[in-house]
């Protein structure tokens, strides 16, 4: 177990969903593992001035929904101890100075301070101006970091403008641009299941691996989000995001070691040799659309113009795109990562299909490995044996294999993340770097995109694929890998 130093957390937008939902509940969770440092200090930050009792009563509330009650008396009596409240008035022109001049005091608060920005996008870098202003983002007696949510940026001249601002008071070591998917047990188990089995590595290429498919698909809609919705869609949402690290993470190289900076290094790397997307060839490889009325669940659910309510709107909420990667390894195999909301299900996976055996057999089918990283943690290989009898058929057969079983540890992807921070190991995070490859490969997409006023094309919600998206596919056998039967269960 990685040493931890003691440290004081700093929430700002205390009482913001992420921050109620995930931060504090996994502090707690965390401390209730003996995961936390001795003399760790939670300072909440938020607009409204509120008094510690009632902000401590308030953590009460948060840990008896989340947990349901159900939590030692002596864990919560320490973790409230930990927890202190601080107001910082946005009309307040000395507010930074007062939070300065509380966290001075080393007799309450260690002196290694980690920030986590849970606020507007746009506020990211006043914020850093500020911290920095009044000496809080000074290394020079102890560690600062700072940890900054998606989205880093809305494309790549945001995203280099932030990364300007900020690098102005932080260096690269104390950046934290977190993204909650690299948390998750499941996609890390990518990294694993490909670098501690050998019998992967020689398959791994371009001459064994017809195509790979990275997926994210919902069954809910945008909900009440819809402005939000439409001024980002869902290539900014999901793709630029969560599923460019899937990709990155299946395709990279074999780092040197498991170091935050090798591997880093790796997805880097591949992320970089991806090959821009040609806009003269857009509608080979990329595909758009926007479901419609339809039904989930057996139920009636209204379409995104309807919900938006604005019938101009060209935004996708389903969007599937191609991609080469330039290298040895990848040279020709095609790269297809969707996304959607109201599709028929819901489901985040990595499908990679294998080449077809050179011996033709009648009814024979593909192999396929599927690494499914919600809502069940699961890997498949799909291999095709001999049906038993006098005939010479094959069937396929499914090699399944849970990645959770009974008895292991349930982690939250925020509670990995909040570790990690502690420990000062940004391999979960993002590098500048990763970031500004995937904006420059899609920056140009959203562009045109957004400039093309045509209606966009309309799925039912509660549909499948709609069959208009398979014109990025290489090839006409190639098709949408759907969920996958777990017993009675769909992965």
């Amino acid at each position: 177990m990685t040493k931890i130093d003691d440290c004081t957390l700093v929430l700002f937008g205390a009482s913001g969903n992420l921050s109620r939902i995930k931060l504090i509940p996994g502090l707690f969770r965390l401390d209730s593992l003996g995961r936390l440092p001795e003399k760790i200090k939670i300072l909440s930050v938020g607009r409204s001035d509120v008094k510690e009792s009632a902000w401590r009563d308030d953590i009460k509330s948060m840990l008896d929904i989340k947990f349901k009650k159900n939590y030692d008396a002596k864990v919560f009596d320490r973790f409230i101890a930990r927890n202190f409240y601080h107001a910082n008035p946005p009309d307040d022109e000395n507010a930074f100075k007062r939070l300065s001049e509380r966290l001075s005091d080393a007799s309450t608060f260690p002196q290694n301070l980690a920030f986590f920005l849970s606020v507007r996008p746009s506020d990211f870098a006043s914020i850093v101006d500020l911290l920095a202003g009044v000496g809080l983002t000074d290394e020079s007696k102890a560690w600062r970091r700072v940890v900054i949510e998606k989205p880093f940026g809305t494309n790549l001249e945001t995203a280099q403008a932030l990364q300007k601002s900020i690098t102005k008071h932080l260096k690269e070591t104390q950046i934290y641009r977190i993204d909650h998917y690299l948390g998750k047990s499941a996609l890390q188990n990518i990294l694993l299941t490909r670098f501690a089995n050998h019998i992967f590595d020689p398959l791994w290429t371009h001459e064994h691996i017809d195509h790979i498919q990275i997926t994210n698909n919902e069954t809910l809609g945008v909900g009440e989000r819809t402005k939000f919705y439409d001024a980002t869609g869902a290539l900014r949402d999901m793709i630029q995001s969560h599923l460019m690290q899937m990709l990155a993470l299946t395709t990279m190289e074999i780092p040197l070691t498991l170091s935050p900076e090798h591997i880093r290094a790796e997805k880097i790397k591949v992320l970089e040799s991806i090959t821009p997307i040609p806009l003269d060839e857009l509608k080979k490889h990329t595909f758009k659309a926007q479901y419609g009325r339809g039904k989930v669940n057996d139920e009636e659910v209204k379409g995104y113009l309807e919900e938006l309510e604005d019938p101009t709107s060209v935004v996708e909420t389903y969007a599937a795109l191609k991609f080469y990667i330039n290298t040895p390894r990848w040279k020709g195999v095609p790269i297809y990562v969707r996304t959607a909301k109201r599709l028929h299900a819901s489901d985040t996976a990595i499908a990679i299909k294998f080449k077809k055996s050179p011996l033709s057999l009648p009814d024979q089918a593909d192999n396929w490995l599927v690494i499914s990283i919600q809502p069940k943690e699961f890997t498949r290989f799909e291999i095709q044996t001999k049906i038993p009898g006098l005939d010479t058929k094959v069937r396929t057969v499914a090699m399944d294999a849970p990645n959770r079983i009974t008895g292991d540890e349930s982690v939250d992807a925020y509670e990995s993340l909040l570790l990690n921070l502690m420990q000062g190991d940004q391999s979960l995070y993002l590098h500048i770097n990763e970031v500004e490859a995937s904006w420059r490969l899609l920056d140009p997409v959203i562009k045109a995109w957004n400039e093309d006023k045509s209606p966009v094309f309309t799925y039912p919600a509660g549909s499948p694929d709609p069959a208009e998206s398979k014109i990025i596919f290489d090839k006409p056998e190639q098709f949408w890998r759907q969920s996958i039967e777990i017993g009675e269960n769909k992965l």
